[in-house]
């Protein structure tokens, strides 16, 4: 990976995206205004690029370095643990991602799935660009990518977990597909009518209703000791 990219590590102390609910809530003013800011950047739901499948990179060098390491600045401003050029209205085939505040920033150009386990697990993911949303959804629990770095030389990620996941879902945004695809139907419903009404969701809600009552609007989806925001 450039040393561009490099640069724009997370502080250690940052989670990087993957927060409890908890520590989203104790963010200081400064974060989240820096969120807020990241988040503009971010296309939303509803928008045509989202949907459209991002073109292979073709060329190397310092322009595509430095798109990518503006993708690690807003990936951490915004908390989160990936990133797809096409959040960002760009329709290249790039991504950036970051699983665990310990991990480097990396930066893969025409990701490529070349292999993924019959081991599935179902995890809670959220996304830049569905703010306040999170559903279920499963996926192998370890894949094999290859793609190209930002010199575009060959590079093949061996992932498990939470890199796996984070991948996989960056690779459906350069596709076209939105966790909302991947979801069940009852989650999925529950999540259009979170959007349009401009509230939060999360399938955590429904058990939550169950039993306390409405959940409160500020609610943060999380998965796995924190939100996947990718």
């Amino acid at each position: 990976m450039s040393d561009a990219v490099e640069q724009a590590q997370a502080p250690e102390e940052a989670e990087g995206g993957a927060e409890p609910q908890a520590q989203v809530a104790e963010i200081s003013e400064h974060e989240r205004e820096l969120r807020a800011r990241a988040l503009a950047e971010v296309r939303a739901y509803g928008d045509p690029v989202l949907r459209s499948r991002a073109s292979e990179v073709s060329e190397f060098g310092p322009e595509l370095e430095r798109q990518a390491t503006r993708m690690v600045s807003i990936m951490r401003d915004a908390m989160g643990v990936g990133l797809a050029a096409t959040q960002l209205g760009v329709l290249r085939r790039l991504l950036v991602f970051q699983a665990g505040q310990a991990a480097t920033p990396s930066a893969v150009a025409n990701p490529e799935i070349e292999w993924v386990s019959d081991e599935l697990e179902i995890a809670e993911e959220g996304c830049l660009s569905l703010p306040g949303i999170g559903v279920d959804v499963e996926r192998p629990l370890h894949a094999r990518v290859r793609g190209l770095d930002l010199r575009g030389e060959p590079m093949l990620l061996e992932a498990s977990g939470l890199e796996a996941r984070v991948l996989q879902h960056e690779i459906d945004h350069l596709d076209g597909i939105l966790v909302l695809d991947r979801t069940v139907r009852e989650q999925r419903k529950g999540a259009m009518r979170a959007l349009r009404e401009g509230e939060a969701y999360s399938p955590r809600q429904d058990e939550d209703e169950d039993e306390d009552g409405p959940p409160s609007a500020g609610l943060e989806p999380p998965a796995e000791g924190g939100e996947l925001r990718a």
